[in-house]
């Protein structure tokens, strides 16, 4: 049965069913309405990104094969000429395993205090909310600034050094960013200081979506505080996992600003990635066709390994939703 219904201004009516469907007229009308939305609106808004992201990454895979030199647009086909230079470079060699090397070990540490983190921040403390803003703060900061402010604390007249010398162990005070295996340390520990708390945010929203009554049926059932994480929390864990291990692992392996700003890759190549070593290429050596290439040979390592490991993280996730 139909039903009369007057509209707000009390001029025009329509007809509605009893079951709550109306009409379809306003449906149709607004369907026209968006059809008629000029489509040159996006044009602005696509070729802002086709000019300033994808043309680049296109113009620097061609001239990986020539021998451009920065300067005018003149290039000369030299096929995988520059492929072969740097790749016989003992130097790119280093970079690459630096490169994966300092990844894994990111990956792992930023993964493991970040589900610390969450976990214990997930309890109810008072100050809970305050400890996540600190704790995420550091992601927010910029990753140049970031470098500058601990290239001061780890320098030879900075807070560390002062701090040791007030507890009484003066002896080990150095200069840490000149130690090849402290540099690489301290790139470290900046890249976890700065991701943690990205890391803990993911695990956070992870473990929100866990019922409590799991961990109330496991307590029941006398599990332990580990047991309960072991065979409930972790496992549910698993597409938090997903999203914030491939995460750390793309900025591990692009970790540049930091590195820059901390170490500018030294000393003695010992913090050099394959991220520093594109760069040294282009714009410090005057390479830029090698330079192309060596870009080139990151973003193809950075994606197999990316979605290599993503393609992983999946396959465990069916397991063990199964």
């Amino acid at each position: 049965m139909d039903e009369s219904v007057v509209t707000p201004d009390k001029t025009t009516t329509y007809r509605r069913r009893r079951d709550g469907s109306e009409a379809t007229g306003a449906r149709r009308s607004s369907k026209r309405a968006l059809g008629r939305v000029p489509w040159w609106f996006v044009i602005p808004g696509v070729a802002s990104i086709l000019v300033l992201r994808y043309l680049p990454s296109i113009a620097g895979g061609t001239y990986a094969f020539t021998d451009w030199t920065g300067a005018g647009l003149s290039a000369h086909w030299t096929g995988v000429a520059n492929f072969r230079q740097v790749l016989s470079d003992s130097a790119t060699g280093g970079a690459v395993w630096r490169t994966i090397l300092l990844a894994i070990a990111f990956v792992i540490v930023v993964n493991v205090v970040g589900i610390a983190l969450a976990v214990s921040l997930r309890a109810a403390l008072r100050t809970r909310t305050l400890l996540r803003a600190l704790f995420f703060l550091p992601f927010t900061l910029s990753q140049l600034a970031t470098a500058y402010i601990w290239q001061f604390i780890l320098a030879y007249d900075g807070p560390v050094n002062a701090l040791l010398k007030a507890v009484g162990l003066g002896s080990l005070v150095q200069t840490w960013l000149s130690s090849p295996i402290f540099a690489i340390l301290a790139v470290l520990v900046v890249l976890v200081w700065q991701y943690t708390g990205l890391t803990m945010i993911v695990y956070l929203a992870g473990l929100e979506s866990i019922s409590e009554e799991l961990d109330e049926a496991a307590s029941v059932d006398g599990a332990s505080f580990g047991q309960k994480f072991r065979h409930v929390t972790f496992p549910l864990l698993a597409p938090a996992m997903t999203i914030a291990v491939t995460l750390t692992l793309i900025y591990g392996l692009g970790a540049f600003d930091q590195i820059i700003g901390l170490t500018g890759g030294g000393p003695v190549d010992s913090t050099q990635t394959l991220a520093t070593q594109v760069w040294q290429q282009t714009f410090v050596y005057g390479k830029y066709g090698e330079g192309s290439a060596l870009a080139l040979i990151f973003a193809i390592v950075v994606s197999v390994l990316s979605l290599g490991l993503m393609a992983v993280l999946r396959m465990r996730e069916e397991r063990l939703q199964r």
